[in-house]
């Protein structure tokens, strides 16, 4: 792409004034409409060091009301805490609100560059990068963000002229550093590496725009322009459903509900209790060695209302380290959760290596109460089901034990425990009128679970069924499934 950069005719000066003017009161106008329509904004800026990146966001932000905007500054690598979750965390945490802009001074393409032209990726890794770039980006564009790439092209020449006249002075000479020099001693090399990795994340819903930064007033012209664009496609877009991707995971074949047998799925009080204190014990000791080797550890808990995933999960969290594991208990998204991409905030709930995170109800509410309850279109929840796929193959990859659990009890056994929790004072809080009006959607609810675990139990993220009716036998069960995933994760 760099190479074969066509760069575009210079105007003359009157006339780039006045077309600065334009668009500039263009992206002014344009701000109102993306706030009322909700349209979250990515704006990635990257290049060679000295094009004048920075000066251009400064620039394009004198249009645009500071309460709609952020500018995050992005290091150039992770720091050691980074460095303990995922690559993609430290920006996916940084994503714009629905109806606000995000400008990025680097992103994710300057860590993969640099790694790549210091020899710390490996073929094999720096393709999964790409992937998990291009899936991310593919993914916000498809959940309604506008994401806008930018690469700031200057010659090696140029680059070095501007190094210079930094280092000339003694009030900007703090600004060039050993990599910018590096950097363009080395031109041709960065030239290959940058070309390679534009041309494998330049994708139709999220091009790589090329900016001439040779002349700084017609770079920030191009920006203007291109965003401006943007904006007036994405504003008349919005309400296009996007293509569902075909599932290309591999899968484990998990029956309908209705099909898994509930009786004779009993333990006697004394086998509940000798079988408990021993895995529990076992648990405890997998869970230091999963500390100790830094595994990542993720356990989700679905089920229906009163299956037990309360007392299910208590059994687990008492055999663990309260500092090596956290709970978080999944309700109804808050507005700045809303305001984002549905798996925004379970990215953010990630654990760090070597800790525990156990999941309370998930991101698959997506494909279950959002569905049933036209919180989300049908288009979205049916692009769902990969994009969910891709998220957990992102943690595998990372190394993460994934473990999900859907707790089963039959549609008795809920009437029972709810008239139980409405005739016990102390259980009250337990009850809502919410809980039984999703039961009187038993039949519908259950049709979408089968659609789920058939279409997400894939096999490094396989579903596991908790035969509820005896809590006692669900959580012997768990436990013992944890301890299996835990050994063959340590082996």
């Amino acid at each position: 792409m760099l190479k074969d950069f066509v760069k575009a005719e210079l105007p003359v000066e009157e006339e780039l004034k006045a077309k600065l003017k334009e668009e500039r009161a263009h992206l002014f106008a344009s701000q109102m409409k993306i706030k009322e329509a909700g349209l979250p904004v990515m704006v990635l800026f990257e290049g060679w060091n000295a094009a004048g990146k920075g000066a251009v966001i400064g620039k394009v932000i004198r249009n645009i009301d500071p309460r709609f905007f952020k500018v995050a500054t992005m290091d150039r690598q992770p720091s050691d805490e980074e460095k303990r979750y995922p690559f993609l965390y430290r920006f996916i945490k940084e994503i714009p609100e629905a109806g606000k802009f995000r400008f990025f001074d680097t992103c994710w393409m300057e860590e993969v560059v640099d790694d790549v032209l210091d020899e710390k990726l490996t073929e094999e890794v720096y393709k999964k990068r790409v992937h998990s770039i291009n899936v991310i980006e593919r993914q916000l564009c498809d959940n309604g963000y506008l994401v806008i790439k930018f690469f700031f092209h200057i010659s090696k020449k140029e680059q070095k002229k501007r190094l210079e006249a930094l280092q000339a002075s003694k009030y900007t000479s703090w600004r060039v550093d050993k990599d910018d020099l590096l950097q363009n001693k080395h031109y041709d090399k960065c030239l290959e590496v940058f070309e390679r990795y534009l041309g494998d994340t330049n994708q139709s819903r999220a091009p790589w725009y090329i900016i001439d930064a040779t002349d700084k007033k017609q770079a920030e012209l191009q920006v203007l322009q291109f965003l401006n664009q943007g904006i007036d496609v994405a504003l008349q877009n919005q309400k296009t459903n996007v293509p569902i991707l075909q599932n290309t995971f591999p899968m484990e074949k998990v029956g309908k509900l209705s099909d898994i047998p509930l009786e004779g799925k009993h333990l006697s009080d004394e086998e509940y209790d000798a079988e408990l204190d021993r895995l529990q014990k076992e648990l405890k000791d997998l869970g230091n060695k999963v500390y100790r080797k830094k595994i990542p550890v993720i356990i989700a808990y679905e089920g229906w209302d009163a299956a037990g995933k309360g007392g299910n999960i208590k059994r687990i969290t008492e055999a663990l380290d309260p500092r090596d594991y956290v709970v978080e208990p999944i309700a109804s998204p808050e507005p700045h959760e809303k305001a984002r991409h549905y798996l925004w905030r379970f990215w953010t709930r990630l654990p760090k290596t070597g800790h525990i995170t156990i999941f309370d109800r998930t991101w698959y509410g997506r494909v279950m109460v959002e569905r049933l309850e036209g919180f989300c279109s049908e288009n979205d929840w049916q692009r769902a089901y990969n994009e969910i796929n891709e998220f957990e193959k992102e943690l595998c990859d990372w190394g993460a034990v994934i473990i999900k659990f859907w707790v089963q009890i039959d549609k008795d056994t809920q009437l029972e425990r709810f008239n139980d929790r409405q005739n016990t004072p102390e259980k009250q809080w337990k009850i809502t009128d919410e809980d039984w009006r999703n039961r009187e959607k038993w039949d519908l609810y259950e049709g979408a679970i089968d659609e789920m675990i058939a279409k997400t139990s894939t096999t490094f993220a396989p579903w596991y069924v908790l035969e509820s009716v005896d809590k006692k036998y669900a959580r012997i069960k768990a436990l013992k499934i944890v301890i299996e995933k835990l050994k063959e994760a340590l082996e």
